[in-house]
């Protein structure tokens, strides 16, 4: 890639964005006569313009809630004065371009008001009628949008000055080519206590209490919740829902492409131009000469392209017969399609399917059972809501409603019955003891309420209450310990006299050449940064899980500085620091042009603008 491309390109796009940004067309204008709220050197700062980035702020924050939020809401997140911060950089970069002589003539603002989409009219051209009343609409006239034009893009001429300006730094591209693209060979052998022979003895009492003290978090309880709830799911009453045998058979009759089948085949299908082509097509396959995922490639095509999907044979039409007659793989044609003659490759034989009425009831009647039951509960929520409103506790509730009592002990780690329910893992997490019962929804049409008891914080759990536990983790960790050992005495014989892995019973693997980027099956995630930081001919024992590695490093490979690869990553990496770099200019120019910009701000105007969102 050329120096600078990528980076030219950017600025384009700043330049259009701003030419876009500057319309605000669709959104609600600015009411009142209100013209500015404030100054930015010699520059009007727009009542208008503040008011639209006001709405996109809003917007975006609404959008990043998944509600539409109020005023007040954009008010606690400190919206109108971010959206005041992006409209007094704009015009403080507007004021130096001013300051600076900087300015576009008549021919591009021109450009851009004929080919906004905008002011075109019924006949697709430019309509000077539709261009005023559409400015009009959106709070703006002529002369306003045109300045505003005109100084947004000498505004972009001065960003991307600054951006042009900055060159990409080779040397750091090529430092950190040759950095990520240096290798290791390296020969490593994994050992655990299955290789070798451990004999523990019986811990001691001070042998458990001294492995308990020193790892207080594994014995340590999670935060437990007690908790109390009411539930119903369809699943509790559907057994006693009534089913309807016509309705079921009615349910049938609509469901029957379900239940009815015909037999189908799964094809692939090739367009031709004419029927030549696709019998000469067809002829090089039998022949042996090409295949028909080659023909496809050769169209720049994938299969995916054309895959036809399981078809009957009557959809299939004309070709029909002769793909239905097929083995599975055949190639037939051409047929006559409605896009041109084809050839069809046949994948799959999907035998005919005829579910009976007889058959189909199970299924149809857990349906209807399972609808009903959702109905009848979804029946219930406004009467149960009623009760939880007007203070009817959890036992109210299971003596006037279908719901059922439960009690749990919970923590992030329970998964059992309705702790399965991510609605319910969201209440009980954050509930507090104080807050009264509310209805909740869960997924398959149940409803919950749940009632916090108490929260007991975390605590060391007693020894002698989980004295087996403490025993097997003495056991682990002295396991380990042996392993550990075992292999730091290899580790010595490999680094003195004994050379070969397969001597001292290890079953070693080389891996040639490996990356920074590489990946090692079998090793923990930091097993290559500790191989990168040995020397050649280093024997290093290196954690893994509950047993170790042995890993000697044997060879350092530098980067291919005369690969094409190597060249585009060093491109790559120095044109990105390019473009972080100038973004990071740009930011302090910004601010510094800012700054030294004298900013007037009429909070009262402001305020008035702020009326419009209440």
């Amino acid at each position: 890639m050329a120096k600078g491309k990528t980076k030219n390109f950017f600025v384009w796009i700043i330049l259009g964005l701003l030419f876009v940004g500057l319309m605000g067309f669709g959104a609600s204008g600015l009411s009142g006569n209100l013209q500015s709220i404030g100054a930015v050197g010699d520059k009007t700062l727009s009542a208008q313009r503040y008011f639209q980035e006001l709405q996109t702020q809003i917007r975006i924050g609404s959008s990043q809630a998944g509600r539409t939020i109020s005023f007040p809401e954009a008010q606690s997140a400190q919206l109108p004065d971010r959206a005041l911060q992006i409209v007094v950089a704009e015009r403080s970069l507007d004021n130096e371009a001013a300051v600076l002589g900087l300015s576009v003539g008549d021919s591009v603002v021109s450009q851009q008001v004929l080919g906004d989409l905008n002011f075109r009219g019924f006949d697709g051209t430019f309509d000077r009628t539709t261009y005023r009343e559409t400015l009009s609409r959106n709070g703006m006239n002529v002369r306003e949008y045109e300045t505003g034009l005109r100084e947004g893009a000498a505004r972009a001429l001065l960003q991307s000055a600054v951006y042009a300006g900055v060159p990409d730094p080779a040397t750091y591209g090529d430092t950190v080519a040759k950095f990520v693209r240096e290798g290791r060979t390296f020969t490593w052998a994994p050992l655990t206590a299955t290789d070798i022979e451990i004999t523990l003895p019986e811990p001691s009492e001070a042998d458990l209490q001294a492995h308990y003290d020193a790892n207080p978090d594994i014995y340590t309880s999670l935060e437990t919740r007690v908790l109390r709830f009411a539930w119903i799911t369809p699943a509790m009453i559907q057994d006693d829902m009534p089913v309807d045998e016509d309705e079921l058979r009615a349910e049938y009759d609509d469901r029957i492409d379900e239940f009815v089948q015909a037999e189908r085949r799964l094809i692939e299908r090739l367009i031709f131009s004419n029927d030549a082509a696709a019998q000469t097509a067809l002829d090089a396959i039998n022949a042996g000469d090409t295949t028909f995922p080659q023909l496809v490639a050769d169209r720049g095509l994938s299969l995916e392209d054309v895959d036809g999907g399981d078809v009957t044979l009557a959809e299939l039409g004309d070709a029909g017969a002769g793909v239905f007659a097929s083995q599975t793989g055949d190639v037939s044609g051409p047929f006559m399609t409605d896009l041109g003659p084809a050839l069809f490759r046949m994948n799959a034989v999907l035998a005919a399917q005829n579910t009976t009425f007889e058959d189909a009831l199970p299924d149809l009647r857990e349906d209807q059972s399972a609808a009903r039951a959702r109905r009848v509960i979804e029946d219930q929520i406004d009467p149960i809501t009623n009760l939880l409103a007007g203070g009817a506790s959890l036992d109210n509730l299971v003596d006037q409603t279908d719901m059922i009592l439960g009690n749990l002990d919970y923590t992030n780690q329970t998964t059992n019955d309705i702790a399965a329910y991510a609605a319910f893992h969201d209440v009980a997490a954050t509930q507090d003891v104080s807050d009264f019962p509310e209805l909740a929804d869960l997924d398959d049409g149940g409803l919950f309420a749940v009632d916090v008891i108490e929260v007991r914080a975390p605590a060391l759990i007693p020894l002698d209450d989980i004295r087996e536990q403490v025993v097997a983790g003495w056991e682990a960790q002295e396991t380990t310990a042996a392993v550990i050992a075992a292999a730091e005495s290899k580790q010595a014989q490999l680094m003195s006299a004994v050379q070969d892995f397969a001597f001292l019973d290890l079953n070693a693997i080389q891996d040639n050449n490996i990356t920074r980027r590489g990946f090692i099956n079998g090793a923990p995630r930091s097993f290559l940064t500790d191989v990168f930081e040995m020397a050649i001919g280093d024997v290093q024992v290196l954690p893994n899980g509950a047993g170790a590695i042995i890993v000697r490093l044997d060879a350092i490979t530098a980067a291919n500085t005369s690969d094409e690869a190597y060249t585009a990553e060093v491109a790559a990496v120095a044109e990105t620091a390019g473009e972080g770099i100038a973004l990071d200019i740009y930011e302090l120019y910004s601010r510094t042009v800012q700054l030294r910009t004298d900013v007037q701000v009429n909070e009262q105007a402001r305020n008035a603008v702020h009326t419009n969102f209440r």
